[in-house]
């Protein structure tokens, strides 16, 4: 781009081929320069407030870095709205949301989950239809048992094929739950493959609302299942072995070893929490790792696990914080 300067005057007579050079006297050439200058600062400045904008210099808000981005508010854009009664819903996730071990031993009952079951007043039966709700038509349920937060990325493409209005997300249990705590997912590669995950779901249903529960106290259904002798030889079996294991002991070791896995749920929290704050059409819930489970709302064949009871207290407070029209 040029910056055009003062012009020259030619002579009027046509004949002549001599032009005279008018040459700026002392106070002609203090005030030229400075509005030059002036001039040529204004287009370098914009010229670099374009190339701002158009990334030519790179931005620290990277989605690829930081999964997805905020909404930003900019005159006359439109104002996202969360839809506090979506029309359909997919559930993700590991055993909880499967129901397992709340109907009966080590086996899933996907009928009491918290998100989409049909004999629990469940988030589906809450929130659609009535005719729609029993039918089961607009609730889908891709979670797996035993399921790490490496696995969701499959999920979300299983549930991306219905389009479902709603997703929901309980996912981390199982990466603390580990054969011991030097096998439980790092924060860093939590947060990794989480962001990974929320972004890919951004991009294949833009318009689809996440809610993300937090991962529960896992500290908190120890002390609480292990009041029950018959619960405690059901742990032998290989539930959640970092926390569970040697449930009686309370020995020095024992009890930094479950703090260790305490404090990993607190990370693997701050990592859902942080990275649906980037969503606007996402929404992380807290109260899950926040409530108390009881003995009644755990699961009387492995008290670890939510009984049907407790499948009921998770729907309430997930359907809650999702009809909060001011979160």
């Amino acid at each position: 781009m040029r910056v055009s300067g003062t012009r020259r005057k030619r002579s009027a007579a046509a004949s002549s081929t001599t032009r005279t050079v008018v040459r700026p006297t002392p106070r002609t050439a203090s005030r030229t320069a400075p509005r030059t200058a002036g001039r040529t600062g204004v287009v370098l400045f914009t010229t670099a407030a374009v190339l701002s904008s158009a990334g030519c210099f790179g931005s620290s808000d990277d989605p690829s870095r930081h999964g997805p981005a905020r909404a930003q508010k900019t005159p006359g854009a439109k104002t996202v709205v969360w839809n506090t009664r979506p029309s359909s819903i997919a559930s993700l996730g590991d055993s909880i949301t499967r129901g397992f071990d709340a109907c009966s031993v080590l086996s899933d009952c996907p009928e009491v989950s918290w998100s989409t079951g049909t004999d629990v007043r469940s988030l589906a039966q809450r929130l659609l239809p009535t005719a729609t709700a029993r039918a089961g038509t607009n609730a889908w349920n891709f979670a797996k048992t035993g399921a790490v937060v490496a696995d969701l990325p499959g999920q979300i493409e299983a549930a991306a094929a219905h389009k479902p209005k709603l997703i929901t997300v309980m996912i981390g249990a199982n990466d603390a739950c580990r054969d011991s705590v030097d096998d439980m997912t790092s924060t860093e590669q939590f947060r990794t493959t989480f962001t990974s995950a929320l972004t890919r779901l951004r991009r294949d249903l833009p318009k689809t609302q996440v809610y993300v529960a937090s991962v529960p106290n896992l500290m908190r259904l120890w002390s609480e299942g292990r009041k029950n002798i018959f619960g405690k030889q059901i742990w032998k079996l290989g539930i959640c072995p970092s926390m569970l294991k040697d449930s009686d002991a309370v020995d020095a070791a024992s009890n930094e070893r479950r703090q260790r896995v305490a404090d990993q749920v607190t990370a693997y929290n701050k990592v859902l929490k942080d990275v649906c704050g980037r969503d606007v059409l996402c929404r992380y819930d807290p109260a899950v790792h926040e409530y108390r489970f009881t003995s009644a709302e755990l699961s009387k064949w492995d008290w670890f696990h939510p009984s049907k009871r407790g499948q009921q207290q998770l729907a309430d407070m997930a359907y809650r914080r999702i009809t909060e029209t001011t979160p």
